[in-house]
């Protein structure tokens, strides 16, 4: 699962599932401005890069993201998805612009579900955002709600932040930025992914400043079920946990008796079965083809 060797190009980085490469010669013109993201079939759960991949999420994700950047009207970072893109990564890789990071992950929640719900029943709360008594899993919130976390090294928990730690760590300004075109993203997405019959509970999205243009510009993947929580409309049932279109099989095999697997361990977890796999793509490839419309060949 190591990252793939492609002419040209020099690997420097490794995520959870992405490869991060930079052009081999530096020289050229315009070299230190641009990057190589690829997506691998790589899957992670509780924190672990499983030993399991996915056949095709790569793709499935990377051509989602590219959807989304085109019915997205905020400045990003992709250059080009095929020209100049290394014939062995094509369909699962993107040129982009060489971005300074923020070190903030930002999450707008829609629906009150996960860690945000775990925090509002201790405190109504989540990300010290006050909310109104009396919800419950699956609680739609309106308006939605930013609820930043702080990046972590990989294999460590984000962990979550409120408003005025944004400020803290890049300033007012640039905080505002944040919040307004995360709210904005996902307002819009949510839209769209309603008319498709798809509820868009909550979504990560991440900036960095674009040194050419000094704009606050979306990175990263933007809207993938890696990045999102995605819920049948049809299935939708407030007061208890929602369906989606994610790991959902995964972290359900490894939580169970069947995998032997603790989690409060150090131990990996172990291989994926077969079933756990091919249901898994499946899952993504819907997801794929009820927001975008078209068919995964």
């Amino acid at each position: 699962m190591s990252a793939p060797e492609l002419a040209g190009w020099t690997h420097v980085y490794s995520g959870k599932v992405r490869d991060l490469f930079v052009p081999a010669d530096l020289s050229a013109p315009g070299a230190g401005e641009r990057v190589l993201v690829v997506a691998s079939d790589r899957i992670s759960a509780f924190d672990h890069v499983l030993s399991s991949e996915i056949p095709d999420k790569g793709r499935i994700l990377t051509q989602l993201s590219l959807w989304w950047f085109e019915q997205l009207k905020v400045p990003h970072h992709v250059i080009s998805a095929d020209e100049g893109v290394p014939a062995e990564v094509a369909g699962r890789a993107m040129i982009c612009k060489k971005l300074q990071m923020y070190p903030v992950e930002c999450i707008a929640r829609g629906y009150l579900t996960g860690t945000g719900l775990a925090e509002y029943r201790q405190s109504q709360t989540v990300c010290d955002v006050p909310l109104p008594a009396g919800l419950v899993d699956g609680s739609r919130l309106e308006p939605a709600i930013f609820t930043p976390s702080a990046k972590a090294e990989v294999g460590e928990h984000d962990e979550n932040i409120n408003y005025e730690a944004v400020v803290k760590l890049v300033g007012v300004g640039t905080a505002e930025t944040l919040r307004s075109l995360t709210l904005d993203i996902y307002t819009a997405a949510e839209a769209i992914a309603r008319n498709r019959g798809i509820i868009l509970a909550d979504t990560k999205v991440e900036f960095g400043l674009d040194p050419a243009t000094g704009e606050v510009t979306l990175g990263d993947e933007v809207l993938t079920p890696d990045s999102s929580r995605f819920w049948d409309a049809a299935l939708y049932s407030p007061g208890q946990a929602q369906p989606s279109f994610d790991k959902q099989y995964v972290r359900d095999w490894l939580t169970s008796p069947e995998s032997g697997w603790d989690k409060a361990s150090d131990a990996p977890p172990p291989a994926l079965p077969a079933d756990v796999v091919e249901r898994t793509r499946a899952r993504y490839v819907e997801a794929y083809e009820r927001l975008t419309g078209r068919t995964f060949a």
